[in-house]
């Protein structure tokens, strides 16, 4: 019999999928679709490492609470471990995602707090604030804090690199990703440079978001920092996972066009994904001359349609926001 004896094994080996249409390239453009992770995002690894790293240095006992500040698919994955090992979860997120993130996290067993968006990182209303402060106050809780925790990035490093680099029998030459806590990048990007140093690593950044200033100038420019729709990348603050030494070059993305390609994604390539996913694919296009016949590019497609569906998939939400 084949089985596997819980969800979580079920983590990783997601497929690579040719896209075919959505960019006009003679190069092989292939989707990483992590979508086909159990929590249905590429946050699976990285929140199951998190948790076992922790286990293994006792910084979490039986019966412990974990806390994190999450745009929804790190708790979700969250989730997954915590229900397999018998943890209670709390997640704090910004009022910014969509509602379809919360109702989820509740269906699996989570307890949520929405805070709001418009507030600095340091304010004590803060997502990151919040859960800091429920951390302090309750017994046995862990906050793994997936933006300075290195399992993070590790995880990537363990899993999803190698994986990558197997599908395409080491022929690929370009990776691109969008980028918020940095695990993803940095973690692929270092497998990927140790096997081969010329392989580009390409980073999509979102505007209001400081990654690409920061990247090419070594500047913190606070004044680049303003409030943007897009969910799961760019960032406020600079996280210890983002390693800039791998990233070769990171391409800014608006709203509108990382919003319009995850449409395009579903409906020219049958991919239902989400919002991230739209802007990495809206990234690569804008770098598609960069581009030669020979070259074979993984573009990584973070997460599911269904985080969306009152949001991108919904016309009304995309002409509220002038994007239709």
């Amino acid at each position: 019999m084949e089985y596997y004896n819980n969800i979580v094994e079920t983590i990783g080996n997601t497929p690579l999928v040719k896209l075919n249409s959505i960019i006009e390239s003679n190069a092989l453009i292939l989707a990483k679709v992590e979508s086909f992770n159990p929590g249905h995002s590429t946050k699976d690894r990285m929140a199951l490492k998190m948790v076992e790293d922790a286990e293994s240095k006792g910084l979490i006992k039986p019966g412990g609470t974990i806390i994190e500040a999450t745009s929804g698919n790190t708790g979700m994955g969250l989730a997954l471990a915590c229900i397999q090992k018998g943890y209670k979860l709390i997640c704090t997120m910004s009022d910014k995602q969509s509602k379809e993130k919360v109702d989820i996290l509740k269906a699996m067993g989570a307890t949520v707090h929405v805070c709001p968006t418009n507030v600095a990182p340091d304010h004590p209303e803060s997502y990151y604030s919040v859960a800091e402060r429920l951390n302090k106050e309750i017994d046995n809780s862990y906050y793994p804090d997936q933006y300075s925790n290195l399992s993070n990035r590790l995880a990537h490093y363990e899993t999803t690199g190698p994986e990558i680099w197997k599908q395409t029998d080491g022929k690929i030459t370009h990776f691109i990703v969008g980028v918020g806590t940095g695990g993803t990048i940095s973690g692929v990007g270092k497998y990927l440079k140790e096997k081969n140093p010329d392989i580009k690593i390409w980073g999509v950044d979102t505007y209001g978001s400081v990654f690409k200033k920061y990247h090419e100038t070594g500047i913190f420019d606070k004044n680049e920092i303003y409030s943007y729709i897009t969910e799961g990348i760019g960032e406020d603050v600079l996280p210890m996972n983002v390693d800039f030494d791998i990233i070769d070059h990171f391409e800014k993305v608006t709203d509108k066009d990382g919003a319009l390609f995850t449409r395009k994604l579903a409906k020219e390539e049958g991919l239902f994904c989400g919002y991230s996913c739209g802007s990495a694919i809206a990234g690569l296009t804008q770098l598609k001359d960069d581009l030669s016949d020979e070259d074979v590019v993984v573009v990584l497609l973070h997460d599911h349609g269904s985080r969306y569906i009152t949001k991108v998939y919904n016309d009304e939400w995309m002409k509220s926001v002038g994007f239709l």
